[in-house]
């Protein structure tokens, strides 16, 4: 039962996160038919709703151009079949010239290989299934740019609509995403539960995904606005929340390296100090501080700087309670952790305040690390008493300056 419950919250979540592009892809698909079968009149409008389905699933993020060709390069796949049909009729030789056809166009348009299947697909059904008879007719050829021009419609004109909010609300997911992950850590080290800790650790393996979502949004965001002319104004946000996104990447690869070393302090079975938990707390409370900012940020709300400002105050705790446990010499994977903590606490304020030396500083300074400006003295050696300023003697026949 905790298995379905899990599986269930998942579904849940995925749906309640997509069902943007699933109303999207169904709508698109329904108007294309109805475009090709009752306003145009075609017979048999399949390769309508096929197109529009092959290129929504490509479109979102991509720039106008690139999807104009996914368009021209489904429809072209569909004609090529379509002309070889007619020439050489159903047989052997017609499917191998297809599909090299149709694959060796997508592969050169620099389709990806998703889109390249599809379109592959599609014109071996029109081989196998659908063989056309009788006087050539570009039907079908029509149907598909019919298909990907409502597909080229609604990817567009959806987000030129309200480009902002769907990048808010992926920005928030994201980062929750992450912060959970951190959550599972923190839980699993305060049970010392290996389970729940490799558990945690395949979460944070599939963190990707929310990172590239975000990255895809990012793109669609800009993509929309250029269409617009007040929205260019706002390009130069898009362009922070690009860098935001791969200090996010950054981010989400040092957490990951977190709930490894966590499994592995769980598989030796070692008790974690309660601090250790705390610490990793408060990096789970910074990541989502992170995010509100970042969201409400776009959304031009006041309190995004509120929002900054705790997600600052919460990794440098995290940092400050991991140098705590540094002074009292720790296992490797403890150690390991808290060298975590401080590399997330670096790419989410980075991310959030974008100053990268004063972040840096600061960070070390919660840790207990001297800032760039003041560097540890070397120890001396041994047999070298220190000079009255504190430096070593040079040894006699050495140079004194340095490559």
């Amino acid at each position: 039962m905790p298995r379905v419950r899990e599986w269930w919250r998942s579904a849940r979540d995925r749906l309640r996160g997509n069902w943007r592009p699933i109303v999207e892809a169904t709508v698109a698909a329904t108007v294309a038919w109805v475009l090709a079968a009752r306003v145009i009149g075609h017979p048999d409008p399949f390769f309508a709703p096929s197109a529009a389905l092959v290129v929504l699933g490509e479109a979102r993020g991509q720039r106008v151009r690139q999807t104009v060709e996914m368009v021209l390069g489904v429809a072209a796949g569909v004609l090529v079949a379509e002309l070889v049909v007619h020439a050489l009729g159903p047989g052997y030789t017609t499917i191998f010239l297809v599909l090299l056809a149709t694959i060796g166009l997508m592969v050169a348009l620099g389709a990806s290989s998703t889109l390249t299947v599809q379109a592959a697909i599609s014109a071996l059904y029109l081989v196998v299934v659908a063989a056309p008879k009788g006087d050539f007719m570009p039907f079908r050829f029509v149907d598909a740019l019919i298909g990907g021009a409502v597909a080229l419609a609604v990817s567009q004109l959806v987000s030129v609509r309200d480009p902002i909010a769907p990048l808010a609300t992926e920005a928030r997911q994201a980062y929750a995403d992450l912060a959970g992950v951190v959550d599972d850590v923190a839980a699993a080290l305060e049970r010392c539960d290996e389970t729940a800790a490799r558990a945690a650790l395949d979460r944070a393996r599939e963190v990707d995904g929310c990172v590239e979502r975000l990255r895809i949004a990012v793109r669609a965001c800009g993509e929309a606005l250029r269409l617009r002319v007040r929205g260019r104004r706002q390009l130069d946000r898009i362009d922070e929340v690009e860098t935001t996104a791969r200090q996010l990447d950054y981010a989400a690869r040092n957490i990951r390296v977190l709930a490894r070393a966590g499994a592995t302090l769980t598989r030796r079975h070692t008790a974690t100090p309660a601090e250790l938990s705390a610490a990793i707390r408060a990096l789970a409370d910074a990541v989502r501080a992170a995010g509100e900012a970042l969201a409400t940020d776009l959304a031009g709300e006041a309190a995004a700087e509120r929002h900054a400002g705790r997600a600052d105050d919460a990794a440098l705790e995290a940092v400050r309670i991991g140098a705590r446990l540094l002074a009292a010499h720790p296992p490797l994977p403890l150690a390991m952790i808290v060298g975590q903590i401080r590399a997330t606490a670096i790419d989410l304020l980075r991310g959030t305040l974008g100053d990268d030396a004063a972040v840096l500083d600061r960070v070390d300074e919660a840790l207990g690390l001297p800032s760039a400006d003041q560097p540890t003295p070397l120890p001396c050696p041994p047999a070298d008493e220190p000079d009255r300023d504190g430096t070593c003697p040079q040894p006699a026949g050495q140079r004194s300056d340095s490559a």
